[in-house]
């Protein structure tokens, strides 16, 4: 049956501001749905509260409401546009909740909107563990002893009665928030509490503890006839008791028997056409014994979830656009295989080929935070890594973390304390699997591994392979290392800078042994069939082997987008946003473009957005090799955020033409030291500095530029260890610790502007002329870093003459550095003075925030003037913004129960919302502003 003709206008609700356990992956989601319903001519109507996204872009919805995810605010669009059906399924689980919560209100049938992809009863049974448990009770289906409490006396009841340890879970809760294992009777009361109050029903689920099972997930797909398909099978590698968005996973499924498989499979088909009217992409979590095979079923997600996208780019398979489809009454046989074109939707993808997911953990910006890994996601992001074999595709997933690791190890970085690396296996943490080999180097037996880690033996022998590799390869030298295993070595994921390690010699020359032997790297197409069908999709993965699959047969220009690699706090989603456009932009100027990034949750990862995707590494290795073989007109890496901003110096180096802004400028910006040259030089103030390579020299220097200094290392992202510091002893000690963190860096000592006002500005530039698109105030005072602070556009408390020299001084800047393309400018402004702090000739985090405010395509038209099509005289601004837009940072403390949460020079915002107000009457501003006045005069 085809498209329901009753449906002409949908509402999608979209998941809001970043926060650990929900993050862009659902903008990839929502941003599918949208474009697959208007395809269809189905009229496209969008809620968001977060302007970092493409999902809040006009390229993507037809309307778009950038207002906070609450009733009230879904009752204002349902009395201004003619809705036929909400799909509540794309926004996680700030989606499902604000659906259900309008359910209750009563506004979906006064207004009488269709709930289309799940029903509440559906939503219902699966978010409410009583109902779930029950449920699976009646189809006999097995689940974990378990009894559920709304109250803190209940609790107590069932934990006498199941024994302990026990494992809490809430009731309606994100990424595991709430939860927890409870080993022994006297931690029992806090984390009943603390679970009772994470839940927004007030209930939690006490249930036997199976710490140490196998977990998988089946990611599958319903229609309203109820065809049924499994997309891709998910495994953890690690067991039981971390929680799934903190835990390394694989697919296929590695070590799942064909029988347990197909038991799986009829369980989750049984739930599936329990859901009633369903149809989309459904998440379903296993628990398997390893001692018996036993099977139990965890949990079900009845919408996208967040291993969906994950999914979605390990299979070539587009769940949220084929569940948007079938929301609106396609059948799955109806639909095609957008991979292949000519096959249906209705088949389950078949890979040749291994994907291996590793999270992105920000525990430096928690100071007090536990890093130990549980029920509780804890990840900020994460990255993926394809290849051939288990272990060249968890390599290449390391080496995309941007964690200063070059691989599994093989980089000078392996733990070699025993007791500290037997803690860490014991104790999860996010380096847990570098030790596991850590380990393994020092002689601890693979059985004690696992009996410590409950990681399966197939994943310890395949790690183990690498730690027999490398002590082969170590006999030899790079002169007589033979062909032979110096391919195995680059089969098994070893980057040229590994080999180098263990060979004792340079990169460079492992790069020149390798490609005197023949040792080259080809690429592959992900096809989602295992070379079945023919693949139509130019989406690779690199690896060595022996056909290569991607062939560069057009006459057209290239273009390379560098993407920003794993989300991390200091550079989320809002560089995906700037590649996105970026790409877009180079499409729409004739270009041919070529996207590189190993982030799963994007849109730029999306295989229908560049020309050629490449999900590779941002690794300078593999960048390179794709040069070599695409052999662009150049290179953009002002949109990639530092990720792609710190390869500048090594392209430049090579000869490969950098689009925009030259090396050379973003140098300038990224050296202190030829930055403060050039303000001298025009004359611009700045706070005075020193820049130390010892604690004794940032004394000398705080003596000269006076108390309190800030103090911080070169080249940081997302004010890394940033500190201001009052006194010498306070000094010293976050000197040494910058300096052993990373020796022979450099550090910046700044007089700190205390009681200054913090302003920005976003402008591009083309070489000749500059247009400002934004200036922004601070509320917070000066020393809070600008990713935390409240920021006003356009400035609400600036004197005329400040803000006509702010926009003097970028001219000026933007000019003198000759920029082409982004730049953007902090100002501290003391005693009615200007002070220039910072420029950054790139995309910043404020740029989308902008461009949704004043509702013009920014980012599109900076590209366009990098690339030297297009100069600003070009274009046409005009904002439309009315009164004030505020960019509102959201934080993510309530995972880190015992960090310090007061903010301060170093980031530690996971995302932001945008607020608009009509005038400085507003009470959400003045309550803001009064904190900053009692600051200030404190």
């Amino acid at each position: 049956m085809p498209l329901d003709p009753s449906i002409k206008s949908v509402l999608i609700i979209g998941s809001g501001p970043i926060i650990i356990g929900q993050a862009c992956e659902f903008d990839y989601s929502g941003s599918q749905a949208a474009l697959a319903l208007k395809e269809e001519g189905i009229k496209v109507t969008l809620i968001n509260s977060n302007p970092a996204t493409i999902m809040t872009d006009p390229v993507t919805a037809d309307d778009i409401y950038l207002l906070p995810l609450t009733v009230e605010s879904i009752e204002q669009i349902l009395k201004e546009r003619d809705i036929d059906a909400v799909l509540p399924t794309m926004g996680g689980q700030t989606a499902l909740n604000l659906a259900m919560n309008c359910q209750k209100a009563g506004i979906w049938e006064k207004y009488k909107v269709k709930i289309i992809g799940s029903d509440i009863s559906a939503i219902d049974k699966a978010e409410d563990r009583e109902q779930f448990r029950i449920w699976m009770k009646d189809i006999d289906i097995p689940v974990a002893q378990a009894e559920t409490a709304n109250s803190f006396l209940k609790g107590k009841e069932i934990a006498q009665r199941i024994g302990f340890p026990l494992v809490i879970r809430p009731s309606y809760t994100l990424g595991g928030t709430g939860g927890a294992f409870v080993h022994e009777e006297k931690e029992f009361d806090e984390l009943l509490t603390r679970g009772l109050q994470a839940s927004p029903i007030h209930e939690v689920l006490v249930e036997q503890s199976i710490f140490g099972w196998k977990e998988y997930e089946l990611e599958v797909m319903r229609d309203i006839d109820g065809n049924k398909i499994v997309i891709c099978t998910i495994e953890n590698v690690d067991p039981m008791g971390i929680h799934t968005g903190d835990s390394i996973t694989v697919a296929p499924a590695m070590t799942l028997p064909d029988t347990t498989y197909q038991q799986m499979r009829d369980f989750g088909f049984e739930v599936l056409d329990g859901l009633g009217e369903f149809a989309g992409g459904c998440n379903i979590q296993f628990s398997v014994n390893p001692e018996n095979g036993d099977i139990i079923i965890i949990e079900i997600n009845p919408r996208v979830s967040r291993s969906s996208a994950l999914a979605s780019k390990a299979t070539g398979y587009p769940i949220a656009r084929i569940a948007a489809k079938l929301a609106v009454g396609y059948r799955l046989d109806e639909l095609n295989n957008q991979i292949t074109k000519d096959t249906s939707a209705f088949f389950e993808p078949s890979l040749d080929y291994v994907i291996v997911k590793i999270p992105r953990w920000n525990f430096n910006k928690f100071i007090g935070s536990d890093p130990r890994l549980g029920l509780q996601m804890k990840s900020v992001g994460e990255v993926m890594g394809i290849g051939r074999s288990f272990n060249e595709a968890i390599q290449k997933a390391a080496q995309s973390l941007e964690i200063k690791r070059n691989g599994l190890g093989a980089d000078g970085k392996e733990m070699r304390d025993l007791e500290a690396i037997m803690t860490s296996l014991k104790e999860p943490s996010g380096d847990r699997i570098f030790h596991v080999k850590d380990a393994m180097h020092l002689g601890v037996p693979l059985n004690r591994i696992h009996d410590t880690t409950k990681i399966d033996p197939w994943f310890l022998r395949e790690i183990e392979y690498l730690v027999i590799l490398e002590k082969e390869m170590a006999r030899y030298t790079i002169q007589d290392v033979p062909a032979e295993l110096l391919e195995e070595a680059k089969k098994n994921g070893y980057a040229d800078r590994q080999i180098a390690h263990i060979l004792n010699c340079l990169e460079s020359e492992v790069y020149k042994r390798r490609k005197s032997l023949g040792v080259n790297r080809v690429y592959k197409l992900v096809d989602t069939c295992a070379a079945e069908f023919e693949a139509k999709t130019p989406y690779y993965y690199s690896s060595f082997d022996e056909e290569n699959e991607s062939i560069s047969g057009t006459d057209k220009k290239k273009v390379v987008v560098f993407g920003s690699g794993p989300n991390r706090i200091g550079q989320g989603i809002e560089f995906d946003y700037c590649c996105v456009h970026g790409v877009l932009a180079a499409k729409e100027e004739g270009f041919e473009t070529i996207m590189i990034n190993c982030n799963p949750e994007t849109v730029s990862t999306d295989f229908n957005v560049a020309d050629k995707l490449y999900f590779e590494p941002v690794f300078w290795e593999h960048i390179y090799d794709i040069i070599e073989h695409e052999k662009p007109e150049g290179v953009i890496v002002q949109l990639g955020g530092q990720t792609a901003l710190k390869l500048a110096e090594k392209l430049n180096r090579y000869g490969i033409p950098i689009l925009g802004s030259s090396y050379d400028s973003l140098d300038m910006a990224e050296d202190r030291g030829r930055f403060s040259e050039l303000l001298k030089q025009l004359e611009i103030p700045y706070p005075d500095f020193g820049v130390a390579e010892s604690a004794e020299e940032a004394i000398e220097i705080a003596k000269k530029v006076g108390y309190p200094v800030l103090v911080r290392p070169s080249y940081v992202l997302g004010g890394q260890n940033m500190r201001i510091v009052i006194n010498d002893e306070e000094l010293t000690r976050h000197v040494i610790k910058i300096l052993n963190e990373v020796p022979g860096n450099k550090v910046l000592v700044d007089h700190f502007l205390d009681g200054g006002i913090e302003a920005e500005v976003d402008a591009i530039a083309d070489g000749e002329d500059v247009h400002i698109i934004g200036m922004m105030e601070h509320i917070e005072p000066a020393g809070i870093h600008s990713g935390d602070s409240m920021a006003v556009l356009p400035p609400f408390s600036l004197a005329k003459e400040t803000l006509e020299e702010m926009e003097r001084i970028t001219r000026q800047l933007a000019l003198a550095m000759e920029v082409k393309g982004l730049i953007n400018i902090q100002f501290a402004i003391k005693d009615g003075k200007v002070f220039v702090i910072e420029a950054n000739p790139r995309a910043s985090r404020t740029v989308p925030f902008i461009a949704k405010a004043n509702q013009i395509p920014y980012v599109n038209y900076a590209t366009k003037v990098m690339l030297g099509t297009h100069k600003l005289k070009d274009f046409t601004f005009k904002p439309k913004l009315k009164g004030y837009a505020i960019k509102v940072p959201v934080f993510s403390f309530n995972k880190f129960p015992n960090v310090d949460k007061n903010l301060g020079p170093e980031m530690k915002s996971t995302g932001e919302k945008i607020y608009f107000i009509k005038d400085l009457k507003d009470p959400f501003f003045v309550k803001a502003y009064n904190e900053r006045n009692m600051y200030l005069t404190r």
